[in-house]
């Protein structure tokens, strides 16, 4: 078990701040009359939603095996991304440490308030050296370390988890953005042993709720309180939240949801292997792919004369794109133009 200090890592001024507190969500009424919020009194969605998001922490405690005070909710992974950052890190002296190549908005955030980014390179197969992991969290000033797994846009997974909980005197960050189509255990079992652990999970990818922009952090109460302490009082919109309650009453959604899209990721994967202009198609864990080209430059411009849209990642990683699992016409719209070039 890590026996790392949370107060120690935290900045000393979220430590005296004081939470907003809505006074409508902390107590219980029976027949109010709200007029103390300044809403309009009509209207379908006049009221502001629940700032504690009861309800929806409720729900997830249960699916989760967890206890309500271990959850905090945000609008998107985005926004639980940048309140770390924020809590943990001092601005123009604290690091944070990420993958390299990984999810580009854990420095985009940290960049924001004003941190040094430090990227772990990883190695050919895209994996982490343990020994450069090492040698890079020797360095005082790394409070938060971002470890993506699935990791975007690589598509694989990371093994060991334990050993970087181990290992880092910080706060560990595992997202999980992609973890329902890798197979793998999550992360979430391990919040009991490491009190430095925060669990990012998404309702934007495998139970295809993007449009909600909801994300999930899961943590020890102590590292929860923090955020919300530091989040918008009314960070997720009543809209979203009852979307999001009305999707975990249907247990087959994500079930449902995970099959089809790996289904239509073994069909691609096969398609992929009779296509000249693809010199390599990286393992993946996630619903997308890491694809390298012969000739990135005609294949991405015919791709968007055509309206197909993927993501170019050359040249950070040379010749590659990552391509989306898509339905079945839009796969066959992508796999007849990698064809008939």
């Amino acid at each position: 078990m890590n026996t790392i200090s949370i107060n120690t890592l935290v900045r000393e001024n979220i430590l005296k701040l004081k939470p907003y507190i809505s006074f409508r969500d902390h107590n219980e009424f029976n027949e109010p009359a709200y007029l103390d919020a300044n809403e309009s009194p009509f209207g379908e969605w006049n009221r502001y939603p629940d700032s504690t998001q009861k309800k929806l922490k409720n729900s997830l405690a249960e699916l989760r095996n967890l206890s309500s005070g271990q959850i905090a909710v945000g609008n998107g992974s985005d926004e639980l991304i940048d309140l770390i950052i924020k809590i943990f890190c001092e601005p123009k002296k604290d690091a944070i440490l990420m993958m390299n190549p990984s999810f580009a908005m854990y420095g985009f955030y940290a960049t924001i308030n004003e941190n040094r980014v430090l990227q772990l390179d990883l190695d050919e197969n895209f994996e982490i050296v343990k020994e450069d992991f090492l040698n890079m969290v020797k360095e005082e000033s790394i409070k938060v370390f971002f470890l993506c797994s699935p990791n975007n846009p690589t598509g694989n997974s990371t093994e060991d988890i334990e050993f970087y909980l181990q290992n880092f005197n910080g706060i560990v960050v595992v997202d999980e953005a992609y973890i329902e189509f890798s197979g793998k255990k999550s992360s979430l079992e391990l919040l009991a042993q490491y009190p430095n652990l925060i669990v990012l999970q998404t309702f934007s990818k495998a139970w295809g709720i993007a449009g909600a922009r909801v994300g999930v952090a899961y943590a020890s109460e102590e590292i929860i309180q923090l955020i919300n302490t530091v989040k918008a009082p009314y960070n997720v919109n009543a809209l979203s939240q009852e979307l999001i309650l009305k999707a975990l009453e249907d247990e087959n959604k994500l079930k449902d949801n995970v099959r089809d899209i790996i289904a239509e990721r073994t069909w691609l994967q096969d398609q992929f292997k009779d296509i000249k202009c693809i010199s390599k198609v990286f393992p993946t864990d996630a619903n997308f792919f890491l694809i390298k080209l012969n000739d990135i430059n005609e294949v991405y411009t015919q791709m968007l004369e055509q309206e197909i849209l993927t993501s170019r990642r050359d040249p950070a990683i040379p010749g590659c794109i990552r391509i989306n699992v898509g339905n079945r016409q839009e796969n066959e719209k992508l796999i007849n133009l990698l064809k008939n070039r």
